[in-house]
């Protein structure tokens, strides 16, 4: 594994810091209500590159950076994202020639309003950690039955709302829907009283495809990773999913983290898939590691209260990679676009302090946490509680970290069909 590399940059040069120069993930900012404009992250700064596209420190070729978002590079595929990183890295490196034309655009991330990183063109979430699976099936059919009987051998998704992706820090407000609490009562129209957070890590696609292609392909369509917290109202997915699966209990919205960390930063920490009780079939067979070691935490904080850590699991316990589930996608000839988001699905691991829901950490309300910066007890989300979410991978001296994923739940509105 390769060592930190050096930056003129100071604060990149931290151990502690998630944005080292081996990491220079890819967002979008603004000062003070001005234009937003694509940066990188490297350490407490942001390098504005669309500024450097200007004054000639980058050229790529083609107004790459003219508009507030990531996708047109995405688009042009690795040959120019490799490109890109390459120069980066010459221009941030410690005793760069380029040290003191590039310090000039340098703005402190402290001083900055980020912004969504890319323009999301089609939203799937997957269900691809065996240990998540597991659980929420032993609560609902017991264990013998805990996974449907084609899990082992397909990735499960179902298709999202992109329109209700958003960035790390948007309050999210508790939603209405159609809820049955038990076989006995009738449906009724109500708050949802079991909202829940889940844990996932988000491929961002890249380069377009037309028609199937294979996992290895798929691997180099995807540009890079954000982490994700799918917000799922627990009661109405309850009521709702059977037979066409969650619908308007996913809808609610979906929080994203506000930096692509790039397939490239991540390639010192791939890892092996599981060992497959059922063989694949061929089109699904990993051609070498798919899986990334990564770190996962999730903070909960109610209001006005300190936050308190309540899991702690890894990117590398999913049984299908991304760019399995990529390439399952297109098997019905299914285009794929630049700025496609694919949630993996909760990742949960083993153990009780690993499972990336509420759902699983209370096991559906019967077993409720207590918070231990607070003392308060949780079976499901609360109002005024904010989830964050933190991702890094860890190499010899540096991380590659994410930026925290966070939302805060508001109250519900006021039932929108009276008065």
């Amino acid at each position: 594994m390769s060592k930190r590399l050096a930056s003129w940059v100071e604060s990149a040069n931290s151990a502690e810091t998630e944005f080292p120069l081996n990491n220079l993930p890819c967002g979008v900012f603004s000062l003070d209500g001005d234009v937003q404009r694509c940066g990188v992250a490297i350490g407490d700064m942001i390098f504005d590159v669309a500024a450097a596209e200007v004054v000639g420190l980058i050229r790529l070729g083609g107004d790459l950076f003219k508009a507030p978002s990531w996708n047109r590079v995405m688009s042009e595929g690795p040959s120019l994202w490799d490109a890109l990183r390459a120069r980066l890295i010459e221009i941030l490196s410690e005793g760069s020639d380029d040290e003191q034309q590039a310090s000039g655009l340098l703005i402190p991330q402290s001083r900055a309003t980020l912004h969504m990183p890319f323009q999301v063109s089609e939203f799937t979430d997957f269900y691809a950690s065996r240990h998540h699976a597991t659980n929420v099936g032993t609560m609902f059919r017991g264990p013998v039955s805990a996974l449907p009987e084609n899990w082992l051998s397909i990735p499960i998704g179902y298709n999202g709302r992109a329109s209700s992706v958003v960035l790390s820090g948007n309050p999210i407000r508790r939603p209405w829907g159609q809820v049955k609490r038990s076989k006995e009562d009738l449906p009724r129209f109500a708050p949802s009283a079991r909202f829940d957070f889940e844990l996932e890590l988000g491929a961002v696609v890249g380069v377009p495809s037309e028609g199937p292609v294979t996992v290895d392909e798929a691997d180099k369509m995807i540009f890079g990773f954000v982490l994700l917290n799918d917000w799922s109202a627990r009661d109405i997915q309850a009521w709702e999913y059977r037979p066409l699966g969650p619908f308007q209990s996913k809808a609610t919205a979906t929080s994203i983290s506000p930096w692509i960390v790039t397939t490239a930063a991540l390639e010192e920490f791939r890892v092996d898939g599981p060992d497959r009780e059922r063989p694949l079939l061929p089109y699904l067979e990993e051609p070498g590691p798919m899986l990334f070691d990564i770190k996962l935490a999730i903070e909960l904080a109610p209001q006005d209260n300190e936050a308190s850590m309540i899991a702690k699991t890894n990117a590398k316990e999913l049984y299908f990679s991304s760019a399995q589930q990529l390439a399952h996608h297109t098997t019905s000839g299914c285009p794929m676009r630049t700025g496609d988001l694919l949630g993996s699905g909760t990742i949960s691991g083993p153990a009780k302090a690993e499972r990336g829901s509420l759902l699983e950490l209370s096991w559906g309300g019967h077993d409720p946490i207590t918070l231990e910066g607070s003392g308060d007890t949780r079976q499901f989300l609360e109002d005024g509680d904010t989830v964050t979410m933190t991702g890094y991978a860890e190499g010899e001296d540096y991380k590659v970290g994410f930026g925290a994923c966070s939302g805060q739940l508001l109250p519900a509105m006021d039932n929108p069909y009276e008065g």
